[in-house]
């Protein structure tokens, strides 16, 4: 066996992507189905979004996937 896995991290830009397009918390929200409270937590990375609302917000805001979350091991 080995040692314990290592977890990896998700990072995104969200919050400066939503503040660029003169967008509220809730506006987001809003275009992307999910609650005010979602969009704050996954704006302070302490919820990673599911992979349907990730795309969501990409297309948004117009951008790539990747343009807005990253993963780092």
């Amino acid at each position: 066996m080995t040692g314990p896995s290592k977890r990896g991290h998700v990072t995104n830009n969200v919050r400066h992507l939503r503040e660029s397009a003169g967008l509220t918390q809730a506006e987001l929200a809003g275009r992307v189905g999910a609650t005010r409270q979602t969009i704050i937590a996954v704006e302070a990375e302490k919820y990673a979004p599911s992979l349907e609302l990730a795309f969501r917000l990409a297309r948004a805001f117009r951008v790539p996937f990747e343009s807005v979350f990253d993963y780092r091991d």
